[in-house]
């Protein structure tokens, strides 16, 4: 089961917006790494997402190119500030792949749990938009598979 790590794209300021919605910038972001990744025949059985806006809208984008008719879900444990361990038990239920659509620094510290154990550790460099793809290995952890950011995906 392949699990799918994603940054919201760009939102606006608190000073702009308290709600932080994505920005023109922040949706092209996510609808080019979201065309990028259909091509590619990635269809995550489930998206879901913090609950804050700008979360939330990037799910929305990402399962209307990946997967017509689902309907991304809120997730508990995935908030800027959350501790990894709960999103990792949650992620241990899961059978088939899924796309976890959330913030740093929570991202980038669940990550590095999940591949090193240590969530100190930072492994990945999260960018607004982009996917960081993980495959389970044999001795139960998690090893890092693919990448991809706004910047390198192909512009389809």
């Amino acid at each position: 089961m392949d699990l799918y790590l994603v940054q919201h794209g760009e939102a606006a300021s608190e000073e702009q917006d308290p709600s932080r919605p994505l920005t023109d910038l922040g949706r092209r972001q996510v609808s080019r790494v979201a065309r990028a990744l259909a091509a590619a025949g990635i269809a995550p059985a489930g998206i879901y997402h913090s609950g804050k806006l700008r979360a939330e809208q990037t799910a929305r984008i990402l399962a209307e190119a990946l997967h017509p008719g689902l309907v991304p879900s809120r997730m508990q444990g995935l908030a800027p500030m959350d501790e990894p361990a709960a999103a990792a038990r949650a992620i241990a239920a899961f059978a088939a792949p899924v796309m976890l659509v959330g913030h740093l620094p929570h991202l980038s510290r669940l990550c590095s749990r999940l591949v090193t154990g240590d969530p100190g550790r930072e492994i990945v460099a999260f960018h607004n938009g982009g996917v960081v793809c993980l495959a389970p290995r044999a001795d139960e952890g998690w090893a890092l598979r693919w990448i991809v950011t706004p910047d390198v995906a192909p512009d389809q």
